[in-house]
């Protein structure tokens, strides 16, 4: 299994309040404990808010975690060329951007996202209610390659995330926990319109979330996707992240 969404706070590096919300530590160790027995044998680890744009922490992680993990970072304004090259160096596949926490110059992190995608064929992670989406067109039709959390979290854009998916844009069955929707009959849709789209995740540790990750959740993407499952489970966000 690959986890294509998960967190590392990590209190050896800064920890940063976020919206009013002060970060747990949650190492290693502590995902480890979690998914004990769930057979997950790498992933991506998502730049947390909580540890601002200082990337340190993810490539400790990464070199950490070895083989079959990868990052997804989050960068300062002024990150130069030589910035994202270390980081593609270092494992990381992705460059996040946090729409709902935070983020405010929309225009230079698409700048970022193509800037990145040119140099060493990163992908955009976009971290936004799909409410919002339609809204965001002109910068959307900009990236060559998008995700979107969560299911797109709203049931109320889901028209237009299905739009999305059509054009070739991923979307993380991650974060059940956070979403407002039916998540079984939305992964269906979703499916039914581009079966490579759905990428799990278990979202872990699930931070301001109403409820965490739950084994049980396996069982709704299952109910989803049918036959599919292993390709939802791993090969789709393997493929996604070009992980050997």
């Amino acid at each position: 299994m690959f986890d294509a969404h998960r967190y590392i706070l990590d209190p050896q590096f800064p920890l940063f309040e976020n919206q009013g919300a002060r970060a747990e530590p949650y190492t290693i160790t502590d995902y480890e404990r979690d998914t004990d027995g769930l057979g997950i044998t790498g992933g991506a680890v998502i730049s947390a808010s909580f540890h601002g744009t200082d990337q340190s922490f993810l490539v400790s992680s990464l070199e950490t975690l070895g083989y079959g993990w990868v990052g997804v970072a989050s960068l300062p304004p002024d990150a130069t060329d030589e910035d994202i090259l270390d980081l593609d160096k270092a494992g990381v596949r992705a460059l996040r951007l946090n729409l709902k926490r935070g983020a405010t110059d929309v225009q230079t992190l698409t700048s970022q996202a193509r800037r990145a995608h040119d140099l060493v064929g990163w992908h955009a992670e976009l971290y936004v209610e799909a409410s919002m989406l339609m809204s965001l067109e002109p910068i959307l039709s900009k990236l060559p390659a998008v995700s979107v959390d969560h299911l797109g979290m709203s049931r109320q854009g889901l028209p237009y995330l299905l739009d999305l998916v059509d054009r070739g844009v991923r979307v993380k069955a991650s974060g059940f926990g956070r979403v407002d929707m039916d998540v079984v009959d939305t992964m269906k849709q979703i499916h039914r319109v581009n079966p490579a789209a759905l990428m799990f995740g278990t979202d872990l540790p699930g931070a301001r979330a109403p409820r965490r990750f739950r084994e049980s959740d396996l069982d709704l993407v299952a109910e989803a996707v049918g036959g599919d499952l292993p390709a939802v489970l791993g090969g789709n966000a393997r493929a996604w992240y070009r992980v050997k």
